[in-house]
């Protein structure tokens, strides 16, 4: 049976089996408890577990004093921006993210729409694990309301943003195929691109939870919008996670692009109007660094996690940053993973590049990334890592978050899982071949430990 999954993006697990209506309430009540009686906001995606998962949550914020918005089925984006614009406390999202449709999970954020950091995420699971919880009587439980504005919100603030031109993209009419896999992004993705004068081609759009693909927008996964764009002639096509925070993109040959360069195509487009710091995580594609570089623009990188980066961001004052698992963050919108405003970029990026789809990813700079993990059983990932690090020690390194080792156009990323006997290793170089020998010469080194 898979385990609770337990980290800075909040818990996870599988309905019925590691995620029980016990294991949500001891971690709701944890978290109301450090709300302190004050606003919560509660969303979600579109999973069928969401309904009794989201009752117990609310109800659990509620015995700890706290008054409650439900605002629906929205993205995790949307319910960043919903602490931000009812001033609340922080908020909870119901979603397991981009895992199956079996799984289910809570996302904890603070009042300023960020996920919690390490150190405050950390009290509420040690809050949680001691069991103590403040209840309050009935002339001090707190109450519930509903908005149902949020996902309108949201899609006004993107299409507000002093990048996007509204009447020209309206006058262009790009067609577009949308992927939203039956998760939250069928309530505002379509909305969105017919707001921005799109003839809008939606595959999978019902926001009932049955995920009609293994719901990972990865290329494997994109099969039938890659076919909906060559069948539609659409100029492009757009697939997101069921909680609508990472966006891929398929050209207009039915190719992807590979989600990466979702995110280098928004640093591009961004710096292109605004030079400034950038800032992505350790396993982001070198793409966005040489991009940030040809505009002489400071580049930095973080631990991997949203909140990582996002703290490193609000540190360097970036412009923009992001994930290169097609999560893009725009401080101007809010400090977040947003799929809306990845489209929304990348819509006008094409518009002014008055090409297609499929030259603008080529004038990326191009690599390819190989990813693998290592089943080590039980060994120590801290010691192999360390191992590692004394083997390369006369490489170029970076320890901020396992062992990177840089070489001159390529790199090889060594970290721990914190909830599987494993060590993931990522590589990336200007072929497939070079990434997958090193990904090999790694494994086998390793394996020898």
């Amino acid at each position: 049976m898979a385990a609770l999954m337990v980290s800075i993006s909040g818990i996870r697990g599988i309905v019925g089996k590691s995620l029980t209506p016990a294991v949500v309430q001891k971690y709701a009540m944890a978290f109301g408890e450090t709300m302190k009686q004050s606003t919560v906001i509660v969303g979600g995606d579109s999973r069928t577990s969401g309904t009794f998962i989201k009752n117990i949550v609310k109800g659990c914020l509620q015995a700890c004093g706290c008054n409650v918005i439900d605002v629906g089925i929205v993205p995790t984006p949307t319910l960043q921006m919903e602490i931000l614009h009812h001033k609340a406390a922080g908020g909870v999202a119901i979603t397991a993210s981009h895992n199956p449709s079996e799984w289910n999970g809570l996302k904890f954020m603070g009042a300023d729409g960020r996920f919690l950091s390490p150190q405050i995420a950390q009290a509420v699971y040690d809050l949680a694990d001691r069991g103590s919880t403040d209840l309050k009587t009935w002339e001090s439980i707190g109450s519930e309301t509903s908005d149902p504005g949020a996902n309108q919100r949201h899609i006004d603030a993107v299409l507000n943003l002093p990048y996007i031109d509204l009447p020209a993209l309206r006058q262009r009419k790009f067609k577009v195929v949308a992927d939203t896999v039956n998760g939250a992004g069928g309530l505002i993705i379509p909305q969105l691109l017919e707001s921005m004068g799109c003839e809008v081609v939606v595959i999978n759009g019902e926001a009932n939870g049955h995920f009609a693909h293994t719901p990972e927008p990865l290329p494997e996964n994109l099969v039938q919008l890659s076919a909906a764009v060559k069948s539609n002639g659409a100029d492009i096509g757009f697939a997101v996670d069921p909680d609508v925070d990472r966006c891929a993109i398929i050209d207009n040959t039915g190719s992807p692009i590979g989600e990466e360069y979702t995110l280098a195509a928004a640093v591009k487009f961004i710096l292109s109007k605004k030079l400034g710091p950038v800032v992505v995580n350790m396993s982001t594609s070198r793409a966005s660094e040489d991009i940030a570089r040809f505009y002489n623009c400071p580049f930095y990188r973080s631990k991997v996690g949203e909140i990582n980066v996002v703290e490193e961001m609000a540190r360097q004052e970036a412009v923009i940053g992001g994930e290169g698992n097609g999560g893009v963050i725009l401080p101007e919108l809010h400090l977040g993973r947003d799929a809306p405003l990845a489209i929304a970029l990348t819509l006008q990026a094409l518009l002014e590049s008055n090409d297609t789809m499929e030259t603008l990813a080529a004038s990326l700079p191009r690599y390819r990334m190989v990813k693998s993990k290592i089943n080590i059983e039980d060994k120590d990932p801290d010691k192999i890592i360390q191992q590692m690090i004394d083997r390369f020690s006369d490489k170029p390194t970076n320890l901020l978050d396992g062992l990177k080792i840089d070489g001159k156009d390529n790199w090889v990323h060594l970290r721990k899982s914190n909830t599987e006997p494993i060590i993931r290793i990522i590589s990336e170089a200007p072929s497939e071949e070079k990434a997958q020998s090193l990904v090999k010469e790694y494994t086998d080194i390793i394996q020898s430990l």
